[in-house]
Formats: structure tokens, sequence, C-alpha cells
């Protein structure tokens, strides 16, 4: 589809700065006419700018930029904790998690001692180290290309392991989180990843400091009515606690359960 291959090209210009118009032709094995054509429209979508021969990206995009791991890491970290703790609650043994790249999910790895036969599916390279600490825990580490930023493993060989793949808990972190747009991400590669265990598996678990919610980024991976669970720090709006009653979503915060 066209919308996907506009969805590539700009991902891919954006880790790598540029592009020339011949590049873009061999990497996505379209005419130069095509290539015009949808440089055209991305350049609309204010995140790219033409340059003589190609395109590049631009310096101050409107859309939230993705932030290193390095930085996010440091951001709310008591309450990252707090989320981490809460969120083993709902692991039992002899279970298949998944934790996806975000600073926040690998926080329950710590937690994770005491349980038994757990095995960790993740393309996080930061996560596989931290689990490594741990020989209680069976670790399955998913290939692909290294994004420094995300500091994880995407692309074709990471989405094809997970497709394969039926996973007791899957756990993933968002950048926004909204009731229209749902669990939304900045990063295209990293976003694929998503959408593809959501897709794949049903108990799906939100782990997000109240700081995501009310905000959105570039791309939604995931319908916040498909939750099983969201794990936070504080309660989110009533907007949302509705919703969670209405459609069974457990949710877990320092404070009192809600009910289901």
């Amino acid at each position: 589809m066209r919308q996907n291959r506009l969805n590539d090209m700009e991902q891919y210009v954006l880790d790598q700065g540029s592009a020339s118009l011949e590049e873009m032709c061999a990497r996505f094995h379209v005419s130069i006419n095509t290539v015009r054509r949808d440089i055209a429209d991305l350049t609309q979508r204010g995140r790219l700018k033409k340059v003589y021969g190609g395109v590049s990206a631009d310096s101050h995009p409107p859309a939230l930029p993705a932030i290193p791991i390095s930085k996010r890491s440091m951001r709310n970290d008591q309450a990252k904790q707090a989320i981490g703790k809460l969120a083993v609650t709902l692991v039992q043994d002899n279970m298949s998690i998944f934790l996806d790249s975000g600073s926040t999910t690998m926080r329950l790895l710590p937690y994770l001692s005491e349980k038994k036969n757990v095995t960790v599916i993740t393309h996080s390279l930061l996560a596989l180290y931290e689990a490594a600490k741990y020989p209680s825990l069976h670790i399955i580490a998913l290939g692909g290309i290294y994004n420094r930023v995300t500091s994880s493993f995407v692309g074709s060989n990471t989405l094809d392991e997970l497709s394969k793949m039926a996973i007791n808990l899957v756990f993933l972190a968002s950048t926004g989180v909204t009731l229209e747009r749902g669990l939304t991400n900045t990063t295209y590669f990293e976003v694929k990843v998503k959408q593809t265990v959501a897709r794949q598996n049903k108990n799906l678990v939100l782990m997000a400091d109240h700081t995501k919610f009310g905000h959105d980024a570039l791309l939604t991976f995931c319908n916040f009515e498909d939750l099983y669970a969201v794990v936070t720090d504080q309660s989110p709006p009533e907007s949302y606690i509705s919703v969670m009653s209405r459609r069974g979503i457990r949710l877990l915060t320092p404070e009192p359960e809600l009910a289901d």
C-alpha cells in the first residue's frame, strides 16, 4: 500500500538524515516520478523538507522527536520503579512475557527473580542486559537491525519471529495515551514491532506514568480499548477510568485497584 511506503520512506529519511532521489528509487523500488510525488506528500507532514537532488529531515519538525532511551530512562525514575513493582503482580509462574523497548517496561525485571520458569521475550538490548542478571529467567532475544535511538533490534527478522509466538503477557510502553488515538509512539520501525506483538496476542498491558495520558505522538500502535490492564503511578482521568470499567480493563496503581 502507498501509505505504508510513505511511512517507510519518512522513517528512512529521519533515520539517515537525508537521501537522494536515486537512493529512494533503489531503496523502495519505484520510479523517479513516483518518488517525487511521494516526497511532495511527505513534506506536507512537516518532518521532511526538499533539498537539491533529494530530501532531508527538517531540523525543527512539529512532531515530537524520538528521545534516546538513555535520556528517557532517567525521567520519572521513582514512578517507573513503582510501576515495575506493580506490573510484576500480573506475572505468574510458567508464563511467557514480552517486553518492548520502552524505558518503563524493563523496570519489572528485578521483581521477577522470585517467579519460577518465566520466559522473557524482548528486542530491547537494555532489557536483555538486565534480564541476564537473573539466572532464574529464560530469555529469548529477538534479532534484527540495531536502532541506537531505542537501543533495540527492529526490522523484518524481528517481526517474523514475533509472528510465530503466542505470548501470555505483553508489556508495552507508550510515548502518549489518548482515548481517541490509543497508544502512540514516534519511531516507525519500533511501532511496527509494537503493532505486530499487539495484533498477535490478547493480554496487552500498558506500563505508563501519569504524564503520558492526554498526549499523543505521530503513530498509533494499539487501541486503548484493546488493553487487558493499565499499570501507572497515579489514577488516570475519569474519562479513562470510565472506559476501563466498561471494557473490563484492569487498573493497577499504588492506590486501590479499579474493581472489575
